[in-house]
């Protein structure tokens, strides 16, 4: 499981991998919490997460929007992100059930990350697993 921080005209971009999607989910946002913040202390207590969507993509927009959300409402940088990702096929959702460890944005010097955008979003299926890019605006 691994992310990279991509330049992006007037945007930061994640591209992760992961041996499965619930680790490459994982690791897109994580990559998101580098883009906001370079050093992140131990502290902070974990949260649990709960997305559905319609399809993977729509999937890991909507995760990392609602982490967007949890940083927002409750004033923590939403870091050392679990995640499983389960799709029923009987009714074409997608869920993702997580966690992490919301480190208080008193505690870091955290840069503004506005929103996610499906702006060349990929998340595709590789011969060493899985793939995701996201761009976020900044």
């Amino acid at each position: 499981m691994s992310y990279e921080l991509r330049d992006h005209t007037a945007d930061v971009a994640v591209e992760a991998t992961g041996e499965t999607l619930d680790e490459t989910f994982a690791a897109v946002a994580d990559g998101m919490a580098a883009a906001m913040c370079d050093e992140i202390p131990d502290a902070g207590e974990r949260r649990e997460i709960t997305v559905t969507a319609e399809s993977r993509e729509a999937l890991l927009f909507d995760y990392l929007d609602e982490l967007i959300y949890e940083r927002d409402v409750h004033a923590v940088l939403p870091v050392d992100n679990s995640a499983t990702v389960t799709d029923d096929d009987a009714d074409d959702k997608w869920t993702l059930t997580g966690s992490y460890r919301g480190v208080p944005l008193s505690a870091v010097t955290a840069r503004d990350l506005k929103a996610v955008t499906y702006s060349e979003m990929d998340v595709s299926q590789t011969a060493a697993g899985w793939r995701a890019y996201v761009v976020f605006d900044v």
